[in-house]
């Protein structure tokens, strides 16, 4: 989706777009910054604001800098570095993690404050999927991605990113967690879960590599110009390594491909990140050398995105993004879905009988399934029919033996 328009953006534009987008979705604080024509363009409130899981392509890219010193290889197994693992785990690739195709659960249940309690809880973690078979998002291939930094840099997580990483780019950073579990509120903006209802950050020290930073939306595009211009600490070819789509990788829910650390999204790359009441947003078009990052403290941000995608479509700069608005045709209800699908701690439970989908204690109503076995449900909070993930079938038998929703799978139990 290279734009082939010469975008017409301007500050003036960007700053009504963006003000009347802020109103309409009731976000306190938003920053805009579009890279085009050469020029950075940045609007709105300045701050650092918690980019959630934007996090992990600057995880992904310290990992990257190890494989440019040759400390680091895609294909090393963790436990050639970190041999508390066991055999289960310490068998995946560096690659694997990068892809979130490791078959690791999304997030770890139990007493996991501790690197020693979280390296222990990853070492008897159930896979959802075999290695390297499918996509399955994943915080704990990031954890396990950072504590890998941890050890073959000699640095902590924090002192890593911004020495190798941030610093030769010019950003100074924000971290909504800290070494010994510091948070300070003045240093990056609050999240809002509602109309004025500010909300703390919870992120866990230990998980700090998969979410942890706090940056403008002008560092992202600082960041994001390293694929357009070829200049930072890596090179041009391990840049591309990163960009380039794993084959058979189909993280539904998310985006159109995956490469190592990034989203793909039709010829842009990017990634989006949620933190604690904040939405975040960053597209990078390598060849047509644009760059478009948004940073909300509104959990209402991602409407906000989606939105304002569409006003810069209409501006000519053909911004990427993932669109499951529209589904094919229901089918009648398939036999064989009801049951318990499960990722680490969280449970899915299908009734299909009451076509009814319940996450932990929330029921989704009315659940539909379509055509490509994609489901639609009841959204309670909005009472608007939403996609809700896609049903998985065992191909050698045709039977269901997981779902997929977010990017991530949950096996049958």
């Amino acid at each position: 989706m290279t734009s082939t328009v010469r975008s017409v953006v301007d500050r003036s534009t960007l700053t009504e777009a963006l003000r009347e987008l802020m109103v309409r979705h009731d976000v306190p604080a938003a920053q805009l910054s579009v890279h085009t024509g050469g020029e950075t363009i940045t609007v709105g409130v300045d701050g650092k604001y918690p980019i959630g899981s934007i996090t992990k392509p600057f995880t992904a890219t310290l990992a990257m800098l190890l494989v440019a010193d040759g400390d680091l290889d895609l294909e090393d197994r963790l436990g050639e570095h970190l041999g508390e693992l066991g055999p289960q785990v310490g068998k995946l690739t560096v690659r694997q993690l990068l892809s979130h195709t490791s078959g690791l659960p999304a997030a770890l249940g139990g007493e996991t404050s501790s690197a020693r309690q979280y390296l222990r809880a990853c070492r008897d973690a159930e896979l959802v999927l075999r290695p390297g078979v499918g996509f399955s998002y994943s915080n704990v291939g990031y954890v396990l991605l950072s504590r890998l930094v941890e050890e073959i840099t000699g640095m902590d997580w924090w002192e890593a990113v911004e020495a190798l990483l941030l610093t030769p780019l010019g950003i100074e950073p924000a971290f909504t967690v800290e070494p010994g579990g510091k948070r300070s509120m003045q240093t990056f903006m609050a999240g809002h879960a509602g109309r004025g209802v500010a909300v703390e950050q919870t992120l866990l020290e230990v998980e700090a590599g998969a979410g942890a930073l706090a940056l403008s939306a002008e560092d992202l595009v600082t960041f994001g110009l390293m694929h357009v211009t070829g200049d930072g600490p890596l090179s041009p070819q391990l840049l591309r390594t990163m960009r380039r789509q794993v084959p058979g990788v189909v993280p539904f829910g998310l985006a159109n491909g995956w490469g190592l650390g990034l989203a793909v999204f039709d010829g842009w790359v990017g990634h989006d990140g949620t933190a604690d009441g904040t939405s975040c947003h960053l597209r990078i078009d390598p060849a047509g050398g644009q760059v478009v990052a948004l940073t909300t403290n509104a959990v209402s941000g991602a409407a906000l995105w989606v939105d304002l995608v569409e006003r810069l479509r209409a501006c000519g700069l053909d911004v990427a993004d993932y669109d499951l608005s529209h589904r094919p045709d229901e089918m009648p209800m398939p036999a064989g879905l009801t049951g318990s699908y499960a990722n680490g701690d969280m449970e899915y439970f299908v009734d299909a009988g009451d076509g009814v989908l319940r996450v932990g204690g929330e029921l989704y109503p009315e659940l539909t399934v379509h055509s490509d076995w994609a489901f639609s449900v009841l959204e309670p909070e909005s009472g608007q029919r939403v996609l809700g993930g896609r049903f998985l079938r065992d191909p050698s038998t045709g039977l269901i033996n997981g779902l997929q929703t977010g990017g991530r799978v949950a096996a049958r139990r």
